[in-house]
């Protein structure tokens, strides 16, 4: 797994490059007028909360599957954060750079320090979590894995890391699209439910995903998503 480690290392940064965000009040304060008279009226900004459907299986073998799938995916979830949560760090440490140099020599730092932390770990990973491991990195920075390397390394090297992944059946190129394949949506379902559980810290994908949509889609008979009416 030693070209997902590179994902995570190049898209990571030092901890003491961060600093502790500031938690503001999200509570609006805002006057309505009745009868000439002004009364305050306060608003709390929630976060959106997901009414997630029961859970459905058609036999027992679909049921495994499920939990399979969610016991690998709450495994790799925490590494498609940590590459959200890096990137855009990482960025604007490298638009400081003004010396293709100085770029390449931080790159470096930041190779040896992530290999050193992460490689030995990401190889434990199989073949399949590696693959989901893949579509959550591109569900949370918004860009494939092969997309990432190409920026931060060059074309080269991500066309050499994408051949050496299909040998594997893993493509560094893969999206992650749950409303046009369905085991996409079954790990945004797990997803979900994690969130809800507080079993995983929530975090947003880079793009919107319509999961009501999702659930209407897959929750349908075969023969009708084949066949949609038009």
């Amino acid at each position: 797994m030693r070209y997902i480690a590179l994902i995570i290392l190049l898209i990571s940064s030092l901890s003491y490059a961060q600093e502790d965000p500031v938690k503001k009040d999200t509570t609006q304060v805002h006057y309505m007028i009745i009868e000439g008279d002004s009364i305050m009226v306060t608003e709390v900004e929630l976060d959106e909360v997901l009414v997630l459907p029961d859970l459905n299986f058609k036999n027992r073998d679909d049921r495994i599957r499920y939990i399979v799938l969610r016991r690998k995916t709450l495994k790799v979830y925490k590494y498609a954060k940590l590459a959200a949560e890096r990137l855009e760090t990482l960025q604007k440490r490298l638009a400081t750079l003004e010396r293709k140099r100085d770029r390449k020599k931080y790159a470096k730092v930041i190779q040896k320090y992530i290999e050193n932390e992460f490689s030995a770990e990401l190889k434990k990973l199989t073949k399949t979590e590696g693959q989901i491991l893949i579509k959550l990195i591109h569900r949370q920075t918004g860009k494939t894995a092969f997309q990432l390397i190409k920026e931060l390394r060059n074309g080269w090297r991500a066309f050499w890391f994408n051949n050496t992944a299909s040998l594997f059946d893993i493509s560094l190129k893969r999206e992650f699209n749950p409303i046009e394949v369905e085991e996409d949506y079954l790990i945004e379902d797990i997803l979900q439910r994690a969130f809800r559980s507080e079993i995983l810290e929530r975090q947003k994908p880079a793009f919107d995903i319509d999961f009501y949509a999702c659930v209407d889609k897959w929750s349908k008979p075969k023969t009708e998503r084949d066949n949609p009416k038009n």
